[in-house]
């Protein structure tokens, strides 16, 4: 009688789990059970695959190990497997959403081309958040458009095959390659995943599988794989996995990176753990295809304009018409001139780069993008502090010169538009500090005097407004 009611209750357990749309997984080889066949309940949270079962039995059966000639009785602390123990030592199960009995084909009917905007539509959008830059949106708008364009176009019958187009942006550090990206993962819905290539190591090494940067995907993609095969994903700090120049260790961040990397960018079936960074997790695998995966790397690429510099140079001839050696050293936005053999010899194999037929740069930013990034984006630096101080009743404003004198200070560390946020911080303490102690003050207006240590922010108290009052820098 007890036999029955355990078998009712595993039938109910297999109508839970098909009702919610969700699969159970091999505990042993972590395949879902619509690869694996029918799955062997042992407890709740533990199925094992029919195919696993049987390997077991015939190791088992075979005779290979003789039980008969072990002295269990010198090993005291070996006991029975209890079940129970085993299930609690096992992680958390994580669910693995099943795959709809259906053709690829009919997957990517189902995709409405007509909800992706089109490429003026998300410049515009990018427009509010970013400031200059303009060929570098045009670029990647075109790119995602055509992108989503290409999946829902892939079962014409003209038998042209679309093939996607990797992009590689390069620019300065704080040029907004990284904000870029984010901005335009708020602005579309679609599965997005942004990783860093500066924790991929060889597999087999201590750190992230490449296949982590499709796991990151998958989780953008609410564990959807058909969702996640439609994705995009950004590889920020592409830079770091470059060849490095002493040769004499073994290089399992760098070239070994790119090469694992090849199939991810191409397109191929890729096995990717769930809810996990490595494959050795006692996690669910599930396969997914890159083919319609559209790949975005960036970087920085440090020392990128000597080697462009150096390839210039040697263009320069003897004679009255030869270019100066120190021709190119004050022009700014040296990488719009970077070819395809610059990257190759900064250290990214032929490969690789290949792989990424869109190249394009950003531009560093000038004193005047930088005053524009400080107050026109919808969230910029000065409308947060406005909003802050705006919960105190506190109305604050900047002077043209302020603006101008903080920008300066931020041009001269080097580090784009990473500085300002900083510089602020470091003004606005004190500001932040006082205000709340006195609920008369109606106005606070930083002057270039205060930016430049020469006074303080000069204070309107609420009713007076003939009386100002220099605040203490």
């Amino acid at each position: 009688m007890d036999i029955d009611n355990k078998d009712q209750e595993e039938v109910k357990e297999e109508q839970t789990t098909e009702d919610s749309g969700y699969e159970d997984i091999c505990f042993v080889c972590h395949r879902p059970a619509s690869k694996a066949g029918k799955m062997i309940h042992l407890m709740k949270d533990i199925s094992i695959c029919s195919e696993c079962m049987q390997r077991t039995m015939d190791m088992m059966g075979s005779g290979s190990v003789d039980y008969s000639k072990m002295d269990f009785s010198k090993m005291p602390n070996i006991s029975m497997i209890n079940l129970s123990d085993l299930q609690n030592m096992i992680p958390k199960r994580q669910k693995v959403k099943r795959k709809e009995p259906k053709k690829q084909e009919e997957a990517a009917k189902v995709f409405d081309i007509r909800s992706v905007p089109a490429p003026h539509k998300i410049k515009e959008s990018l427009d509010e958040y970013v400031i200059g830059q303009e060929k570098a949106k045009k670029v990647i708008s075109v790119a995602v458009y055509n992108h989503y364009k290409r999946v829902a176009a892939g079962t014409d019958a003209d038998d042209i095959e679309i093939e996607k187009s990797n992009m590689l942006m390069i620019g300065p550090t704080g040029s907004g390659k990284t904000y870029l990206v984010k901005t335009l993962a708020r602005l579309l819905d679609v599965p997005l995943a942004i990783a860093d290539a500066t924790s991929l190591t060889e597999a087999g090494y201590i750190g992230d599988d490449i296949e982590s940067v499709l796991s990151k995907l998958l989780a953008a993609a609410d564990n959807d794989v058909e969702k996640a095969e439609r994705g995009i994903v950004f590889i920020d700090e592409i830079d770091k996995i470059a060849k490095k120049k002493n040769t004499n260790q073994r290089d399992v961040s760098g070239e070994s990176v790119q090469q694992g990397m090849l199939k991810l960018l191409e397109g191929a079936e890729v096995e990717v753990p769930v809810g996990a960074n490595s494959k050795n997790a006692m996690v669910p695998l599930e396969t997914i295809n890159t083919k319609n995966i559209l790949f975005i790397c960036g970087g920085a690429f440090p020392d990128l304009e000597n080697i462009i510099k150096e390839r210039l140079n040697k263009q320069s001839s003897i004679g009255f018409r030869a270019d100066l050696k120190d021709k190119y050293d004050k022009e700014k936005n040296l990488l719009r001139k970077v070819t395809v053999e610059d990257i190759r010899t900064f250290g990214m194999i032929p490969e690789f780069v290949g792989r990424l037929p869109v190249i394009f740069t950003l531009d560093a930013l000038t004193e005047d993008m930088m005053v524009s990034i400080l107050k026109e984006p919808k969230n910029a630096i000065l409308k947060q502090y406005q909003k802050l101080l705006a919960l105190d009743e506190v109305k604050l404003d900047f002077t043209e010169g302020a603006l101008r004198a903080i920008v300066k200070k931020a041009m001269e560390k080097d580090t784009g538009a990473r500085a300002l946020r900083a510089i602020i911080e470091d003004f606005m303490l004190d500001i932040m500090y006082e205000i709340p102690k006195d609920d008369n003050i109606g106005q606070v207006l930083i002057t270039e005097e205060y930016i430049e240590q020469r006074g303080g922010p000069v204070i309107t108290m609420r009713g007076v407004p003939a009386i100002e009052m220099q605040g203490q820098g």
